[in-house]
């Protein structure tokens, strides 16, 4: 049984001068559904219920699958919307804060980039935002071991042995006091007496999934290495800070609730999806390989996998007109038991994590088009859907820009009104139904709607088979373990700097920046040896050293293809 837990004091910041306002660019002004919103109360964290209310509802003429899916689709609108209520303080502050402009490197440019960075993203912080940050990374450091042991390094894919920062650097400042343990997180802050505090205090309304037991299952079961090593491998080529503050948006700017949640998504991908170690590891190639084992149990999880990736029931193309990347889900394709749960599973983790290598500053979220052209009941299973809304509420916070549903029938959009109840405004506000491209183009250019949807690009989706020798970097190790070594030095003075950026050292935050973009280009030196090739590094969307082509040319790919209509 886990001990108790209490959050230690921040560490005393320098008072520094308010900064200057920064200008409003001539781009525009804020979009509300991108800035941080108070959300209302009800629907979503009550699915289960809501389904026995559609069960009941079906009795009398409506068809409860039909209106799983409307659940699945209103909900994974919102999947990362925060459902958390906002002090009216931080509305005020919201609502006020600027977009910026931003310059991108130039391997991350693309045709369509915006130049603005959204509130609340690295370089865009307001003074309090700054500080919870701070904050959130005290916390962060702690569940590490970072802050109280001596020595040691960490690779970010592949467990270390100790943390780097000694138990001096924990003392209060003119106390000689030493602060509380990794296991002491959350104290008087959030309860009322010193010494062992209770579990986190959050709602069973608010955990929906369960997260603050995972949390607890996760400091009890995993070591803080453990834990450290599934952080940096999650950051890949993010900023740092760009990937705790998607937790402390999701979490309403509560510490402690981001914490939770960050703790229990390392456990997740670490210990119960093998995100980096497996999926993103083996990939396409490592699926086809199952699919030749004689094992009858490893061979059928490989062909459904395969079946479902050939066959393009979900895929990546092009960018709407906010240049997000946008991932097609052709729901016709799906029929219930035509695949295990658990490689629907890995298909649902595998292409969210191909998307995340198209995310470039600012654009840190992407589009989802469920083309429901030809959908029958025979589509309509509610196992994976319940998955996919765990996935992305629990687990990929603050990803989502919009969902596009189109051509949806006519039943779905009655009972659209049902669903509309159940939700928080800020998630329906994110659903945009669409029947004609007309419709369609007040989100994506007529040119780069494919023609598949009624549109002018010629383009269709075509799978194009992994090559012989496309994983051969990952075999070289003495090249491999040169980059992680690299890497490791550049995550402990990541983290030093993090310490001394925490007590308002001067300077640092420069420093800081720098070191971000060194791990950045580090991690795409570090790629072809720590992730299998994809469907869109052959076809040449994604390639060397990070740089993206959303509309690669013709004729660039590899001939042994598979398309949907190949398949029966």
């Amino acid at each position: 049984m886990p001990r108790p837990l209490a959050l230690a004091k921040p560490l005393p910041l320098v008072p520094r001068a308010a900064p200057p306002p920064r200008p409003v660019p001539p781009l525009g002004a804020p979009r509300p559904a991108d800035a941080i919103r108070e959300p209302g109360a009800g629907g979503a964290e009550n699915f289960d219920a809501g389904l026995e209310d559609v069960v009941a509802h079906s009795k009398s003429g409506i068809d409860y699958l039909t209106v799983a899916l409307a659940i699945s689709l209103s909900i994974g609108a919102g999947y990362l919307v925060k459902k958390y209520s906002r002090s009216a303080d931080e509305s005020a502050v919201a609502e006020n804060e600027p977009f910026i402009t931003y310059t991108p490197l130039e391997t991350d440019r693309y045709p369509g980039m915006p130049t603005e960075i959204p509130p609340g993203r690295p370089g865009n912080l307001t003074p309090d935002q700054e500080a919870k940050l701070k904050e959130f990374w005290q916390a962060t450091l702690k569940v590490f071991g970072v802050l109280h042991e001596p020595n040691g390094s960490i690779s970010g894919t592949s467990t270390p042995s100790t943390a780097h920062i000694s138990s001096a650097d924990l003392k209060d400042e003119g106390s000689g006091k030493k602060k509380k343990s990794r296991l002491h997180l959350f104290g008087k802050k959030h309860h009322d007496s010193e010494g062992d505090a209770d579990s986190p205090a959050i709602s069973e309304d608010e955990d929906k999934h369960g997260q603050t037991k995972e949390f607890h299952k996760a400091l009890a079961s995993q070591t803080p290495e453990a834990l450290r090593a599934a952080f940096w491998s999650m950051v890949k080529h993010d900023h740092p800070d760009g990937l705790l503050l998607r937790f402390l948006r999701a979490r309403k700017w509560d510490v402690q609730n981001a914490l939770v949640m960050l703790v229990s998504t390392m456990h997740w991908r670490s210990e119960d999806m093998h995100v980096d170690d497996d999926i993103v590891k083996r990939g396409e190639e490592g699926s086809l390989e199952d699919a030749k084992s004689s094992a009858a149990a490893t061979r059928r999880e490989g062909e459904d996998f395969m079946s479902q990736i050939r066959m393009g029931k979900s895929f990546l193309h092009g960018v709407d007109k906010d240049g997000r990347p946008m991932c097609f889900v052709r729901v016709r394709l799906h029929k219930q038991g035509e695949q295990s749960e658990a490689s629907l599973e890995r298909f649902t983790v595998y292409t969210i994590e191909t998307a995340r290598m198209m995310l470039r500053p600012p654009v840190d979220t992407a589009t989802i088009v469920f083309d429901m052209t030809g959908f029958s009941m025979a589509n309509m299973d509610y196992t994976p859907v319940k998955f996919m809304i765990k996935c992305f509420e629990a687990n990929y916070p603050e990803s989502l820009g919009s969902v596009l549903v189109h051509k949806s029938p006519w039943i779905f959009q009655g009972i659209w009104k049902i669903i509309k109840g159940w939700l928080d405004p800020v998630v329906a506000s994110k659903v945009h139904f669409t029947s004609s491209n007309e419709e369609l183009e007040a989100f994506v250019p007529r040119s780069q709607i494919i023609k598949e949807l009624g549109g002018h690009e010629e383009w269709s989706y075509q799978y194009v088979e992994p090559k012989a020798g496309e994983n051969a970097q990952m075999q070289d190790t003495a090249a491999r373990q040169k980059l992680e070594t690299e890497r490791s030095e550049l995550v402990r003075s990541y983290e030093s700097a993090t310490v001394a950026w925490m007590r308002g050292e001067a300077g640092v935050g420069e420093k800081r920046t720098g070191l971000a973009e060194q791990l950045r280009s580090n991690y795409w030196r570090l790629d072809p040896y720590v992730r299998a090739r994809t469907l869109y590094d052959r076809v040449g969307v994604l390639q060397a050293g990070g740089k993206l082509d959303f509309y690669p040319k013709a004729g660039a790919t590899a001939r042994a293809s598979t398309s949907a209509d190949d398949l029966d």
